[in-house]
C-alpha cells in the first residue's frame, strides 16, 4: 500500500503567470526588486498594486519558504518545479505515491479587483494542469477560485477537474471578507459537489484587514490558523453540510489538537439552544482534518475517531507544519494502531480528495 501526502505544495515561479489569455496580460504581475540593508535583494511581484514577496527563483536568496532547519533540504529543481520530474522522483525515494499540492501564494490575500483575481486564478490552474500532465497523475491538486468573480468559479472549476484537481483551495476568511457560511459562497459548494471536489479551508487568509491587523511576524498563528478554525466552528453551528450533503469537507494545515476543545464548545452551544449534536461531528458532516506528528493523537482519537484523519508533509515550506519525512515517521508512531495509520495514510486521503 502507498502513502498520499494529503498537504504538500507548489511554490509559484515566473512561469505561473505565463498561461493568460491575450486580453489579459496587462494583470501579469510585474516584478519590483528591493536591496535591504543587509545588502539582500528580495524579489517582488507587482499584484492589486500591492509589492507581494516572493522567493526564489528570480532574485536573491531562496528565502522564507526555502530554510529548512533540522529538515530535510529540497533540491531547487524539484521545490519549485522546474523539473517535475525531480519531484517525482523524489516522492519514490519518500515512499509518497501521490501529492496533493496546495498554492502558496494563496495564503495571503491577493487583489481586490474581481477580473485581476479571474486572471490570476486562471493562469495559475492552467500551470498546475500541465504540472500534473508531466507528473503522470502523480501530482494532484487544489484549484485556486477567484471568490470576488462568482461567475468565474463554475468554468475554472471544471477546466481543473479535467486537468488532474482533486480540491478547492479557500481560506477561512476569503476575499471581500466572505466567510465560509455566507449564503454568496453557496453556488461554489454546489459546483464542487457536483464536480465530487472538497471544498478546503488552508492555512492563511483571504482578508486584508485581518493580514493588516495580524502582519507582524509575531502574529502569524492569529493571521494564518484562527481563520481555518473559526471556518471549521462556523461549518458546524451554521449547518452548511447539512444544507450541501454531498459536499465534502478537508480542514488543512491547522493540526488537529484543536478538535477536542472545538467539539466540547460546540456541544454546549447546541445543547443550550435545544438541539442535538451530532455523534460523529467529522464523519456526519464529511469534513476531514489534517494531523501534524505533535498532536495528541490518542486524544484526537479519542473525539474523532480514525476515519476523517489524514496527514501532509507541508512539502516546499519552512514553517511550524513542516516535516518532509511526516508520513514515514507516522506509519511507524504507535500512540495509533497500525490499521489506523494505515487508514490515515491511504483510505482517508483516497476517499477526501476522491482519488482512484
Amino acid at each position: 500500500m502507498g502513502m498520499i501526502d494529503a498537504d504538500a505544495h507548489v511554490i509559484e515561479i515566473d512561469a505561473t503567470w505565463e498561461y493568460m489569455d491575450p486580453g489579459e496580460r496587462h494583470y501579469k504581475p510585474g516584478v519590483s526588486y528591493r536591496t535591504l540593508d543587509s545588502g539582500e535583494v528580495t524579489k517582488h511581484w507587482i499584484i492589486g498594486g500591492r509589492a507581494i514577496r516572493t522567493p526564489w527563483p528570480g532574485g536573491g536568496p531562496q528565502g522564507e519558504l526555502g530554510l529548512f532547519i533540522g529538515n530535510v533540504a529540497l533540491p531547487t529543481e524539484s521545490k519549485y518545479m522546474l523539473d517535475v520530474g525531480s519531484r517525482v522522483r523524489h516522492m519514490d525515494e519518500l515512499g509518497t505515491e501521490v501529492q496533493v499540492l496546495y498554492p502558496s501564494l494563496w495564503t495571503a490575500p491577493i487583489t481586490t479587483d474581481p477580473a485581476e483575481e479571474a486572471a490570476i486564478c486562471r493562469s495559475y490552474n492552467r500551470w498546475m494542469a500541465d504540472v500534473w500532465a508531466e507528473g503522470n497523475g502523480r501530482l494532484r491538486w487544489a484549484a485556486v477560485v477567484p471568490v470576488l468573480a462568482m461567475d468565474e468559479i463554475e468554468g475554472q472549476l471544471r477546466f481543473a477537474k479535467d486537468h488532474g484537481a482533486v480540491a478547492v483551495n479557500l481560506r477561512g476568511v476569503e476575499a471581500g471578507n466572505h466567510l465560509i457560511g455566507d449564503p454568496y459562497m453557496y453556488p461554489l459548494y454546489e459546483w464542487a459537489a457536483e464536480l465530487d471536489m472538497p471544498v478546503c479551508p488552508h492555512t492563511g487568509t483571504g482578508s486584508f484587514e485581518i493580514d493588516s491587523i495580524f502582519g507582524g511576524p509575531l502574529t502569524a498563528f492569529e493571521r494564518n490558523k484562527f481563520n481555518g478554525l473559526s471556518a471549521f466552528h462556523s461549518l458546524l453551528m451554521t449547518g452548511v453540510p447539512e444544507r450541501f450533503p454531498k459536499t465534502r469537507w478537508g480542514i488543512i494545515e491547522f493540526s488537529a489538537d484543536w478538535i477536542p476543545y472545538l467539539l466540547n464548545d460546540i456541544k454546549r452551544r447546541v445543547e443550550r439552544r435545544g438541539g442535538t449534536p451530532a455523534e460523529r461531528p467529522l464523519t456526519d458532516n464529511h469534513i476531514w482534518v489534517t494531523l501534524q506528528l505533535n498532536d495528541d493523537l490518542e486524544q484526537i482519537y479519542r473525539y474523532a475517531g480514525d476515519d476523517r484523519l489524514v496527514i501532509g508533509t507541508d512539502y516546499g515550506h519552512a514553517d511550524s507544519a513542516t516535516e518532509i519525512n511526516a508520513l514515514n515517521t507516522f506509519g511507524e508512531d504507535e500512540r495509533m494502531g497500525a490499521s489506523s495509520r494505515d487508514r490515515i495514510l491511504w483510505d482517508n486521503p483516497r476517499e477526501l480528495y476522491a482519488i482512484d
